[in-house]
């Protein structure tokens, strides 16, 4: 039976880029040792807030292999690999270079649009093209379209190496509607860093966080109050940073932690187009709360 190890504080993790826009490596290697040094749980790299449409396929291999060679097997590393065409990442999870990883995030189809029954056939079959874990992604805001409860729990229930999903549908009701349903080994994993105090609050295992790029320490901190029931120390975290949050990804993410990040002196305030700097209204407002949290 394979089980899920993708539990805690994931760090949805950035990739820094110098001022000409090439990777920035030495940034990246500062960074995850700084989220490694304050309660990061897991990584989940090559994913959505690493712009990785905007990456090379050799600036995907450096970067994963620097990851790897960096964590040494202190915590799990969850990958990304999904797309819109279901024959394109099987080929990509049979063939490609999966050393060091220890599972794979697949985001539904974008674009397509497909149906309840074509969500279902498409995770089925990339669950059958490899042996690692698979960490579903639903995220209609940015695909399209959404999977509903009852296909998550049939996917859970029908394919055994599928063994969480990434929730950012922001529909606590469907959370819970998965919670309630799934099989024991199947877990739900936010993927919103707002609700994560209350989907962890329902039964949710961890978070996959844009913000604990910037805040592991404290964003871990609460997620551990929670899991030791400790749930009114954990809301006066959640509560320090509720404007936070909702800057973060007002003009897009990862704009808004890339320009915290740079606030904090990590990294350089560069994105790849079509993404571009958050506005400087919306930075002055998050440097005013960073001041005010002591950050």
């Amino acid at each position: 039976m394979v089980h899920n190890i993708f539990k805690g504080l994931g760090i949805a993790l950035i990739t820094p880029f110098t001022e000409s826009g090439a990777v920035d490596y030495p940034a990246l290697i500062r960074l995850v040792n700084y989220q490694l040094d304050n309660g990061a749980d897991f990584f989940c790299i090559l994913a959505t807030t690493g712009e990785t449409p905007c990456l090379t396929k050799e600036e995907k291999q450096t970067i994963k292999d620097t990851v790897v060679d960096l964590v040494q097997g202190r915590v799990p590393i969850l990958m990304g690999c999904g797309g819109n065409n279901t024959a394109a990442v099987m080929e990509e999870l049979r063939t490609g270079d999966f050393r060091g990883i220890d599972g794979v995030l697949s985001v539904c189809p974008y674009y397509n649009k497909p149906s309840q029954e074509g969500l279902y056939q498409h995770f089925k079959a990339i669950a059958s093209a490899t042996q690692l874990p698979v960490v579903l992604y639903n995220v209609p805001g940015r695909t399209g379209v959404n999977m509903k409860a009852e296909t998550t729990v049939r996917l859970a229930r029908d394919c055994k190496n599928i063994v969480a999903i990434k929730e950012a549908s922001g529909n606590l009701e469907q959370v819970d509607e998965i919670i309630k349903n799934k099989p024991k080994d199947f877990d739900v994993i936010s993927g919103d860093d707002s609700l994560t105090f209350p989907m962890i609050s329902c039964g949710a295992v961890g978070v996959i966080s844009v913000i604990g790029n910037a805040l592991p320490k404290e964003f871990s901190k609460m997620i551990r109050l929670q899991f030791r029931g400790e749930y009114d120390a954990a809301r006066k975290i959640h509560h320090r940073f509720t404007d936070l949050f909702s800057l973060l990804f007002v003009d897009g993410n990862p704009a808004g932690v890339k320009a915290m990040l740079h606030e904090m002196g990590f990294i350089e305030n560069v994105l790849r187009l079509p993404l571009v700097p958050t506005r400087i209204s919306t930075l002055q407002k998050m440097s005013e709360i960073m001041k005010e949290l002591k950050i």
